[in-house]
């Protein structure tokens, strides 16, 4: 019998479009961190305009989430922004990093998409701080502390020469970035082929930065999005020790195989606990949101002990 490495909550989905106040048609795709003594979520929401905005929640056990009365991040009218968010503001991942919580975000208008950066100390009010990527990148989740004495991200630009893989770039104050080198690509004729793409923030293990990613595969009746684990060297995350040959989560239940977008499990958040386990949350058919339980050691392990090429 095969293997699950992540065990979805019998509960789920955790969160749907009946649990908010105001109007949206969907919830999906949320970056979620701990804050005090509790978690918190920011998911994005299609509206019926089909642009996208980011509501919040809260839960004392990661599971059960309350939304806020209103939406946390709208597309900015400050003249700086705006012109860059018209169409809607996507895919949020939360980071905690030297005392604030830092959001990044997809930012999409008739320019591209590009990433935006803001910052938090108590989820009640939010500062933009800038776009960190020129269009088109789509995702890009923060490394939790500085290595080296840098800033470090994953990310993912749009790329027609080779398939959309996973880079690394560097920064000295998270505005300015470069230094960028490509870590992880799309393997051919494998469940990841199409594209892949960072997903939650990396988790410092004993064994190096876990890399919860998502990878797509083309079929005859559409796109598969899947989860996959990666793991990186702890002092040279550029340097790749194991992407596990497996994926680790796929569309199974029918609120993941039928939606919005079909066949889609997504992750923008993932919460280490104190025993070892990780809480994992994924926008499924691009309509839902829902959320497993894994072993982090048991992750980290299937990315050296069963691994396909990086690049």
């Amino acid at each position: 019998m095969k293997k699950e490495y992540i065990k979805r909550y019998e509960g789920n989905p955790i969160l749907t479009k009946d649990d908010v106040p105001y109007p949206v048609e969907t919830v999906h795709n949320a970056g979620v961190s701990r804050f005090e003594d509790r978690y918190i979520m920011l998911f994005r929401s299609h509206l019926a305009t089909g642009r996208s905005i980011i509501g919040l929640a809260e839960s004392s056990d990661g599971f059960n989430f309350k939304v806020a009365g209103e939406p946390f991040i709208t597309p900015a009218a400050e003249q700086q922004f705006a012109p860059y968010e018209e169409y809607g503001v996507e895919d949020p991942r939360i980071t905690h990093l030297e005392g604030d919580y830092y959001i990044t975000y997809s930012a999409y208008s008739r320019h591209g998409v590009r990433i935006g950066l803001a910052k938090t100390k108590d989820f009640k009010t939010i500062k933009r701080i800038a776009f960190i990527t020129q269009a088109d990148h789509r995702n890009v989740a923060l490394f939790p502390e500085k290595i080296n004495g840098r800033f470090l991200r994953l990310d993912r630009p749009h790329s027609h020469i080779i398939p959309w893989s996973i880079w690394i770039s560097c920064s000295p104050d998270l505005r300015h970035w470069g230094d960028s080198r490509i870590a992880i690509r799309p393997w051919q004729y494998h469940w990841d082929e199409m594209k892949i793409g960072p997903g939650a923030p990396p988790i410092k293990t004993d064994k190096g930065w876990l890399n919860i990613y998502h990878g797509c595969f083309q079929t005859m009746a559409g796109t598969v999005y899947r989860l996959g684990a990666a793991l990186h060297k702890i002092d040279e995350p550029e340097t790749v020790l194991g992407v596990a040959d497996r994926w680790i989560l796929e569309p199974q239940d029918e609120w993941e195989r039928i939606g919005y977008v079909p066949n889609v499990v997504f992750t923008c958040g993932a919460v280490p606990e104190d025993n070892g386990t990780v809480k994992i949350y994924w926008g499924a058919a691009d309509t839902v949101i829902c959320a497993g339980t894994a072993v982090i050691d048991e992750l980290a392990e299937l990315c050296l002990s069963d691994p396909r090429p990086a690049l």
